[in-house]
């Protein structure tokens, strides 16, 4: 059974960060809070992880969109193929903040995935419990929602609901209060005009 962790968004207890990312070393799964949705990750090495929660959301990874959960701008470089001046602007703008933006991706993100991807989500929540995992593991998180079969409420915002029905199938689930259910805003970077795909959270006239 799952672990049930409670962190703060404000200064996250670096101890309760630890065991999480040593769970996430060992291949583990997480579901976690952010800014928007609550999220399911995993260590984006552990070919073992990404499989699992394929399984656990019956997707299939060579097409699924997954994003990539940074702490910051620094080393997305190591995932992403050149930006152009006016998207990393626009990024730096958006980012921290409730934004995914799909990026081509280098030729690390297919071995990772071990797929055909062209592109990459890149995700910076502006939260502190994630950020901090991301921080204290030392690279990005594979990410992706957590949905409810609920049609009124699409995202599972409750923590204790969210463990009842995923105690069994993730490691740890951390209760960070209440989440939204309003996803993040998506914009593909990858054509000459930035296209919105999903319009969420993000204002986009704060950032364009």
């Amino acid at each position: 059974m799952a672990d049930f962790i409670r962190l703060y968004e404000e200064n996250p207890d670096p101890r309760r960060v630890r065991q999480i990312v040593e769970i996430l070393r060992n291949g583990g799964i997480i579901i976690y809070p952010t800014d928007t949705v609550y999220g399911l990750g995993c260590d984006i090495t552990n070919q073992k992880a990404v499989e699992k929660i394929c399984k656990i959301k019956g997707i299939n990874p060579k097409k699924h969109n997954f994003s990539f959960v940074c702490a910051d701008l620094s080393n997305i470089s190591h995932y992403t193929r050149v930006i152009t001046k006016p998207v990393f602007k626009m990024m730096k703008k958006a980012l921290p903040g409730p934004f995914t933006f799909i990026l081509e991706a280098s030729s690390q993100v297919p071995k990772i995935l071990h797929s055909n991807k062209k592109t990459v989500g890149i995700r910076v929540p502006n939260h502190g419990v994630p950020r901090a995992i991301v921080e204290e593991l030392g690279q990005p998180i594979l990410s992706t929602s957590i949905y409810d079969e609920d049609e009124i409420v699409e995202y599972s915002t409750d923590p204790e609901l969210i463990f009842e029905k995923y105690q069994n199938l993730v490691d740890v689930v951390i209760d960070g209060g209440y989440g939204s259910n309003v996803p993040s805003t998506i914009l593909d970077c990858t054509g000459e005009e930035v296209v919105v795909v999903r319009e969420g959270l993000g204002q986009l006239e704060e950032i364009l």
